[in-house]
């Protein structure tokens, strides 16, 4: 699914990744953790093709996706990859339902279609009494159920979330943590959690312990 090569990555002098070599499984919910700096977030960003590593290399079902053009590459991302952040990121002046179908609509699918399974997605999460809500009218919860339909509208591979439930209480948490779960078992995702959170991680198939730069076994 995702293989990471002898990755590296500085910044000026300060090295931050030292050679990363790690595979992700179809399928899998894995957990990065680490103290802070550790380079748990420069990985999950070269991973999801937002920055650039110094050197090695990165496979997502055995494409290559920074051997793309730019341009290609923003498809590849767009179409391949979902992402969850901690504080949601939504578009503040569209609703919950548009919010969801951004990125199908960057992939210039069919509007219907888009809102179709936005809909459908939202009814997933639990939401479809608050599709026509903007952010501003949600809870944290319910914006990062929003976020989360979002980031599985072009069904992509692989989920990456950045401390997701960071800004989230207990009760949102355990429902965030049980919804990974839930859509592994029911949509076949695959998930790569970068997180602080103890429960979480003991949650999750694998867990990756990443400090000073380097995967410690």
């Amino acid at each position: 699914m995702v293989e990471v090569k002898g990755i590296t990555k500085s910044f000026g002098a300060l090295k931050v990744l030292k050679g990363i070599d790690l595979n992700i499984n179809e399928k899998e919910i894995v957990a990065i953790v680490g103290p802070s700096g550790a380079g748990k977030t420069t990985l999950l960003q070269i991973m999801g093709t937002l920055d650039r590593m110094d050197t090695g290399n990165l496979y997502m079902n055995g494409a290559e996706p920074f051997k793309l053009p730019e341009k290609e590459r923003a498809i590849f991302r767009n179409l391949q990859i979902g992402f969850v952040f901690q504080f949601h990121q939504l578009l503040p002046e569209f609703t919950a339902l548009e919010n969801v179908m951004v990125p199908a609509l960057i992939a210039k699918r069919k509007y219907k279609e888009a809102q179709k399974q936005a809909k459908e997605l939202l009814d997933f999460m639990r939401l479809s009494d608050r599709m026509n809500h903007k952010p501003s009218e949600l809870s944290g919860g319910e914006n990062q159920r929003v976020a989360v339909a979002r980031a599985l509208i072009n069904n992509p591979n692989v989920i990456l979330a950045d401390e997701p439930s960071g800004s989230l209480d207990t009760k949102n948490k355990d429902e965030l943590h049980a919804l990974f779960f839930e859509l592994r078992k029911e949509m076949g995702h695959t998930f790569v959690i970068v997180t602080h959170d103890t429960q979480l991680a003991q949650l999750a198939d694998r867990i990756i312990h990443l400090k000073d730069g380097v995967i410690n076994v």
